[in-house]
C-alpha cells in the first residue's frame, strides 16, 4: 500500500520528518518497507533561478544566436548563448547554470557544462519549459512575470513541494489502514495528538430536481447504500493539484470525476462509483442478485457470465455495476456525462471476496470491501466526495442523500481485565495510560470498574473482536521497545520424543540425494477432481480457487504435476522425493498423517558413453524402497502385491499386518489427470509408522562372524499365483536361526512348462556364528524347507 506523506499530514498536525513518521508506523504495525522521495517535476529543478536577461545581441558568427548577459543574483552576470526567437533584454527567465542537471519532459537527462558555441563563451541555458520538465512547448524560452525575484530558486518561485512515498506491507487484518486517514490514527494515538478529519459542513443540497430511487433487495449482502445526484457536471482533465496527488501514490488520472472518487478511496479508505445518472433507466438503482448466466461487459469491454450468488447493481431493466467490484461498460462516467449518480455503500466482505475470486477481478475497491470497510462512513465520504466534484466538473447537488440503513451494524462489545493485560504483554502499564491509549484508537469505555474496562469497539475494526485484541493494540501503541528484556530466563527442561523426527526425515533426504533424488515442496491444497472419495476430503470453506478447494487425500498428485511440468519443459529424466501431510475425513473427525513419497521417470541413469542408458523400472524403485527400509533398521516385513487403485502393479511391505508402504507403476488413469503419459513409479510411504518403528530400534554391536556363511541353491516348478514373499516366509519360518538370506535369481514361465506354471531359482544363505556348518547340518535344514515349500506352496523341486 502507497501512502504520501504530505497527505498524512492533512490528517496530524506533526513536524515529525519522513524518517521519524517512518519508524512510528513500523513500530506501531504498519511496517514500512520502503521510503522514498518523490518529485512532482522529475529532478526538481535543481539548480534552476530565476535571472534578469540585461543585455541582448546578434550572435557574430551565426543569424539564429543571440548572446545575452544574465543576471543571477550572485554579483556577476554570465554570458548566455541563445538560439530562442523571444529572448529579449529586460526579461525575467529561468537560467540553468554551469553543472546543474537537466531532465526534459522528452529524452533523457543532460549536464550544463561551460562551453563555447561558434566561438563564444556560453555560462549556462536560458531554459523552455520543455527543456526542465513543466511541459512540451519549444516555441521559444520561458518569460516569467516581471515581478519575479532574480536569484530565487526555480522550485520555490513554481512551489513546488517535494513529497515522500511509504510503501507499507498491510496485513490482511489490517483493512483500517488502507488509507491515509487509517494510516494517520495509528501515529495520531502515538503521538497523543487530534486526527484532523476533512471539514464538510459545507455540503448541502442545491435542489431535489434529479432524484433517483434506491430498491436494496439484498440486504445480507448489502447492509447499507447511499446515493446522491449531482447534476450539470463538466467531465474533464483534473486540475494539476490533484493530478499530482494522486501520481505521488501511483494512481493514473482518468478525469476529474473518476479521479475524485479515487481520491476519497484512498483519504478516507471508503471505494465510491459514480454512475452516468442518464444511463440509469426508470431512474432506480436496484442492488440485488442476477439469475445465473446472465451476460454483463464490464469497463474492460470483456462480457462475462455471471453467477447468481454475484451482487449487482441494476437498474430497472439491467445489470449496471458489479457491486464493490468492477464498473459496467454502459454505465461508467464518459466523456459526455452531464450528470452523475454517486455511490457509497457497505458490502458484505464474504459476498465480494467471493466474487472478486470467482470473475479474477482485483480492484482497489475490492481489496477494501472483502477486507472489511466502515459502515459508518458511507454518508460522510459521500459529502466529501460531492463536495470535490463540485470543486473540480461544477455542477449542483440535485438530490438528498438516500441513505437505506435498515439493520444498523453495532459496535463490538468487550469486557478487559487489567490483570490479562499485564500478564500478556509482560510489563504493569499504569492504568490512565492504558485508558488513554484506547480512547485515542477510537475506542469507547463505556464502563470502569477496579478490574478493568468494559469497551465498545468502532466497527471499522473488524480485526477486535477479543480481549487478546486489545491488548495486542495497547501494546503496538505503547511500543514493543518499551517493554524490557528480563534479566532471567525461567524454563522446565522436558525430554524430547525420540527419535528426532527432523533427524530421521535427514537421514532419509541424504540417502535419497545421493542418489540422484531432487527434494520437492508442494502446496497441501489441491483440486477435488483428484479426490477418489469425496465424502472422505476435508473441503475448504472459501476456496481461492476450483484447483485449490480440497486438501490432498495423498501425495501422488501433487508430485505428477511436478513430473508433468518438467516434461512440458524437455526435462524427461526425474527423480524426486516429498515429505508431507495427507488429510482425510473419518466419521466426523479430521484425520492428519505424515507421509513420503518418491517418483521416478525418464531413464534409469544419466547418460554416459561407456554404458547404455535404458528405462528406468519398477525394479529401480524397488532398490531405493529396500535401502531405506534397511537404512532405518526396520525388519520382519511382510511383501504383498498391491490393490492399490491408483496402481498398475506393484507391492506392498506390511508390518503387523499394516501397511508400511506401497509403490508400483502409476496408473493411466492417475497420469491422464495430470495430461501425462510418460511411465511414471510411485512410493509412498507411512512415515508416522516409520517414526513408531525407529523409536523402538535399538543398536546393539554383533562382532563379525568368523564362520564362513553357505549357499544353497534350489530350483522348483510353483503355480504362477504362487509368489516370492510368500516362498520367502514359509522358508524362513522352517529355519529361523541359521537362514539369513533367501534371494530369487532366476524367473522362467513359457510353454515349455505345464500350464499355470513357472519356473524360480532361490538362493538361500546359512550361517552359524558361533561354528562352522557341517553338509549334515545344512542338507538337514535343506531338507525341512525343500519340504515344507511342497506342503505350503505346492513346490515340485527340478533337480
Amino acid at each position: 500500500m502507497k501512502i504520501s506523506y504530505n497527505w498524512l499530514k492533512e490528517f496530524v498536525d506533526t513536524d515529525k520528518t519522513p524518517e521519524e513518521i517512518s519508524k512510528i508506523l513500523t513500530g506501531t504495525g504498519l511496517e514500512v518497507e520502503s521510503l522514498e522521495k518523490v518529485q512532482s517535476v522529475p529532478g526538481g529543478l535543481e539548480g534552476l533561478v530565476v535571472g534578469f536577461v540585461k543585455e541582448c545581441s546578434q550572435h557574430p558568427n551565426a543569424d539564429r544566436l543571440k548572446v545575452t548577459k544574465v543576471d543571477v543574483g550572485t554579483g556577476e552576470e554570465l554570458q548566455i548563448v541563445c538560439g530562442a526567437n523571444n529572448v529579449a533584454a529586460g526579461q525575467k527567465v529561468v537560467v540553468a547554470t554551469a553543472g546543474t542537471m537537466v531532465y526534459p519532459t522528452v529524452g533523457e537527462p543532460f549536464k550544463i557544462n561551460k562551453s563555447k558555441i561558434r566561438g563564444e563563451a556560453s555560462e549556462g541555458m536560458i531554459c523552455a519549459e520543455d527543456e526542465i520538465g513543466l511541459g512540451t512547448d519549444h516555441a521559444g524560452i520561458m518569460v516569467l512575470d516581471a515581478d519575479a525575484v532574480i536569484g530565487t530558486l526555480a522550485k520555490d518561485y513554481f512551489k513546488l513541494q517535494d513529497d515522500y512515498l511509504y510503501e507499507i506491507g498491510l496485513t490482511p487484518n489490517r483493512a483500517d489502514a488502507a488509507s491515509h486517514l487509517g494510516t494517520a490514527r495509528d501515529i495520531a494515538a502515538f503521538l497523543k495528538i487530534a486526527v484532523k478529519k476533512p471539514d464538510v459542513s459545507a455540503f448541502k443540497v442545491d435542489n431535489t430536481s434529479r432524484i433517483i430511487k434506491v430498491v436494496v433487495e439484498n440486504e445480507q449482502a448489502c447492509p447499507r447504500y447511499s446515493g446522491v445526484t449531482i447534476s450539470g457536471v463538466e467531465v474533464k482533465d483534473s486540475p494539476k493539484w490533484l493530478k499530482e496527488q494522486l501520481g505521488v501514490i501511483g494512481i493514473r488520472s482518468i478525469n476529474n470525476i473518476v479521479d475524485a472518487t479515487n481520491y476519497v478511496l484512498h483519504d478516507l479508505g471508503q471505494p465510491l462509483h459514480a454512475f452516468d445518472a442518464d444511463a440509469i433507466k426508470g431512474n432506480t438503482v436496484i442492488v440485488k442478485n442476477c439469475p445465473e448466466g446472465t451476460l454483463f461487459k464490464t469497463l474492460d469491454d470483456i462480457e462475462r457470465k455471471l453467477s447468481s450468488d454475484d451482487l449487482m447493481i441494476c437498474n430497472s431493466e439491467a445489470p449496471m455495476c458489479i457491486a464493490g467490484v468492477f464498473g459496467g461498460a454502459e454505465s461508467g462516467v464518459k466523456s459526455s456525462t452531464k450528470n452523475i449518480f454517486l455511490e457509497s455503500a457497505y458490502f458484505n466482505a464474504v459476498s465480494i471476496r467471493k466474487t472478486s475470486k470467482r470473475h479474477g477481478l482485483k480492484t482497489d475497491a475490492s481489496f477494501r470491501y472483502e477486507r472489511g470497510t466502515d459502515p459508518d462512513i458511507t454518508v460522510y465520504a459521500l459529502k466529501r466526495a460531492a463536495l470535490l466534484i463540485k470543486q473540480v466538473a461544477g455542477g449542483l447537488i440535485s438530490s438528498e442523500i438516500s441513505d437505506h440503513y435498515p439493520n444498523p451494524v453495532k459496535p463490538f462489545a468487550i469486557e478487559i481485565t487489567y490483570k490479562n493485560i499485564d500478564r500478556l504483554i509482560g510489563k504493569s502499564i499504569p492504568h490512565g495510560e492504558i485508558k488513554d491509549i484506547i480512547k485515542a484508537l477510537d475506542i469507547e469505555v463505556v464502563g470502569e470498574t477496579g478490574e478493568g474496562l468494559s469497551l465498545k469497539v468502532p466497527p471499522y475494526r473488524v480485526d477486535i473482536t477479543r480481549e487478546v485484541d486489545i491488548v495486542e493494540e495497547i501494546l503496538r501503541i505503547y511500543g514493543y521497545n518499551n517493554i524490557e528484556i528480563p534479566t532471567q530466563i525461567r524454563a522446565s527442561l522436558n525430554t524430547s520424543v525420540r527419535p528426532d523426527k527432523d533427524s530421521v526425515q535427514n537421514q532419509v533426504s541424504d540417502l535419497l540425494s545421493a542418489n540422484g533424488f531432487n527434494e520437492i515442496m508442494s502446496n497441501s491444497l489441491t483440486k477435488s477432481a483428484y479426490s477418489s472419495n469425496l465424502d472422505k476430503a476435508v473441503k475448504i470453506l472459501n476456496p481461492l480457487s476450483i484447483d485449490l478447494d480440497v486438501m490432498r487425500q495423498t501425495m501422488l498428485y501433487s508430485g505428477l504435476e511436478a513430473i508433468a511440468y518438467n516434461l512440458n519443459r524437455r526435462n524427461t529424466n526425474l527423480k524426486f522425493y516429498e515429505f508431507g501431510k495427507v488429510y482425510s475425513l473419518e466419521e466426523d473427525k479430521y484425520i492428519e498423517d505424515q507421509r513420503f513419497a518418491l517418483f521416478i521417470t525418464g531413464a534409469n541413469h544419466p547418460e554416459q558413453w561407456n554404458q547404455k542408458t535404458g528405462s528406468a523400472s519398477f525394479y529401480n524403485l524397488k532398490a531405493i524402497v529396500d535401502g531405506i527400509i534397511e537404512k532405518l533398521n526396520i525388519g520382519n516385513i511382510t511383501v504383498e502385491d498391491t490393490s492399490c487403485k491408483r496402481l498398475k502393479y506393484g507391492l506392498q511391505y506390511t508390518l503387523n499386518n499394516k501397511q508400511l508402504v506401497k509403490f508400483g507403476s502409476v496408473s493411466a488413469e492417475a497420469l491422464k489427470k495430470v495430461d501425462t503419459d510418460q511411465e511414471v513409479f510411485y512410493a509412498d510411504f507411512n512415515f508416522d509408522m516409520i517414526l513408531k518403528l525407529v523409536r523402538k530400534n535399538k543398536i546393539v554391536f554383533e562382532d563379525v562372524s568368523k564362520f564362513p556363511a553357505v549357499r544353497r541353491d534350489l530350483s522348483m516348478l510353483i503355480d504362477k499365483s504362487v509368489t516370492f514373499g510368500q516362498l520367502k516366509q514359509i522358508a524362513q519360518k522352517a529355519e529361523r536361526k541359521l537362514l539369513h538370506e533367501v534371494n530369487v535369481f532366476d524367473v522362467y514361465e513359457g510353454d515349455k512348462l505345464p500350464a499355470g506354471k513357472k519356473s524360480y531359482a532361490l538362493s538361500f544363505i546359512l550361517q552359524d556364528d558361533e561354528k562352522t556348518l557341517t553338509d549334515k547340518a545344512i542338507d538337514a535344514i535343506m531338507q525341512k524347507i525343500i519340504y515344507n515349500l511342497g506342503k505350503e506352496a505346492g513346490a515340485e523341486i527340478r533337480k
